[in-house]
């Protein structure tokens, strides 16, 4: 059983935060990012950061009073308590906590299909941008599907008549995000969808060895409106809206990254979590108006 949460008072006493977040600096070109070591010579991103400073709020409250949701900021914060307490284990992850993931999606959400297609395991002090297994956080603004991706990845996951068939309905991509002990440094913003516009997105290339998919990047905007959760526990997951058919004012996607937090101990831990990928598909009973998931 799951509940959206309430705000514990130690957290409470933080009403903001002034940091630096990096957002993609204006440019001609086509921002490229790599998963693997690319060739010699060839930078691991390309496109210039535009460090921003930026206030970020304290979400807990709005949290406990009910105003923050999935589908109307695109995130939103849940108790939830894993059964699984080893996610160095990669066969634990995928035979229990997947599952476990997917029911608690469709529990929140209302979805009656979920097809978690990936998982991320992050670690701030020995995960590396060139480890698969154990990443590194984020440290730019971006969200991890586009308008041109996210109905790919029904195909990609879903055999072609099922595929055809869910894409005329709505279906969605959202990111659950669980950290695998409290957060002391390096916590997620998270930019609430509606302080977000059509001109802040950049499509930009994520390569694989294998393929070369598709993410946004973002452009300072002064409108957008930062949150972000102190103190997040591992009984506690957020859910990040990554991609949404919908087209009737329904968050369908939002902006995060991991950030430098100036209260946070200078000795705190290495921050580590884990983060999964899920298709979620409604029944047409709950369209209201669909779009975007024409594209190849």
């Amino acid at each position: 059983m799951s509940t959206v949460l309430s705000a514990p008072r130690a957290s409470a006493r933080t009403s903001a935060v002034e940091a630096e977040l990096n957002y993609l600096a204006r440019g001609n070109t086509r921002p490229v990012n790599y998963t693997f070591e690319p060739p010699a010579g060839t930078p691991w991103n390309s496109g210039s950061l535009d460090p921003r400073r930026v206030t970020i709020r304290n979400a807990r409250p709005l949290a406990e009073a009910g105003e923050i949701s999935l589908d109307r900021n695109g995130f939103q914060l849940v108790s939830h308590r894993s059964a699984v307490n080893d996610f160095s284990d990669d066969s634990l992850i995928r035979l229990a906590y997947r599952p476990e993931a997917e029911a608690l999606l469709r529990d929140i959400t209302g979805a009656e299909k979920v097809v978690i297609f990936d998982h991320t395991l992050r670690d701030s002090e020995t995960g590396s941008r060139a480890n698969a297994a154990l990443r590194e956080p984020v440290r730019r603004v971006h969200n991890d599907q586009t308008f041109v991706s996210g109905p790919r990845r029904v195909r990609e996951h879903l055999d072609a008549e099922e595929a055809q068939q869910r894409l005329r309905h709505r279906f969605a991509i959202v990111n659950l995000w669980r950290p695998l002990s409290v957060v002391e440094q390096l916590p997620l913003a998270l930019c609430d969808a509606r302080s977000i516009t059509a001109d802040d997105l950049v499509p930009s290339d994520l390569v694989y060895r294998d393929k070369t998919g598709e993410t946004y990047s973002f452009l300072a905007n002064p409108q957008h409106r930062w949150f972000f959760f102190p103190r997040l526990r591992p009984d506690e997951v957020l859910l990040l809206k990554i991609y949404d058919s919908l087209e009737d004012g329904t968050a369908r996607l939002t902006a995060h990254t991991a950030f430098e937090d100036p209260t946070s101990p200078v000795d705190a831990p290495a921050r580590r979590s884990i983060e999964l990928r899920a298709l979620l598909f409604w029944p047409a009973s709950n369209d209201t108006r669909t779009g975007g998931h024409a594209s190849s």
